[in-house]
């Protein structure tokens, strides 16, 4: 039952984010740690970034609301842990020296851990109800 609120809040976080980069992507741009270090602001890359976390958080709220959609929040998961993977990458390359990550704490604790973690709970629990 944990794994199904989790994903809930997850995917209720994943909407909220899209929402706002739909509502004033401007703010959201510069607002959020490190996205102004990506390039210039491009409000269509901006929306379209928003559409994708809208997707995945809709796949996420779906698996809280009827566990037999937990794939829906697999396709939705996915999305997080690739985006997830390319910041992993970005803070290797920073590691290593190739490139420089100015905000790891801030990757590492909003898109890292919560794209483990929706992966985790987007797959039923052995025992639960599923398709």
């Amino acid at each position: 039952m944990w794994k199904r609120a989790a994903a809930g809040v997850l995917g209720a976080i994943s909407v909220i984010n899209a929402l706002l980069m739909w509502a004033d992507g401007r703010r959201w741009y510069d607002s959020v740690p490190g996205v102004a270090f990506t390039g210039p602001y491009n409000p269509h890359f901006v929306q379209d970034i928003g559409a994708a976390f809208f997707a995945a958080g809709l796949g996420l709220v779906a698996r809280a609301w009827r566990p037999r959609y937990w794939p829906a929040a697999v396709a939705g998961a996915g999305f997080l842990a690739l985006h997830a993977a390319i910041h992993v990458g970005m803070l290797i390359g920073a590691m290593l020296g190739i490139c420089t990550a100015r905000t790891w704490g801030f990757d590492i604790a909003a898109v890292i851990l919560p794209a483990a973690l929706s992966l985790y709970v987007a797959f039923p629990s052995k025992g639960e109800s599923h398709a």
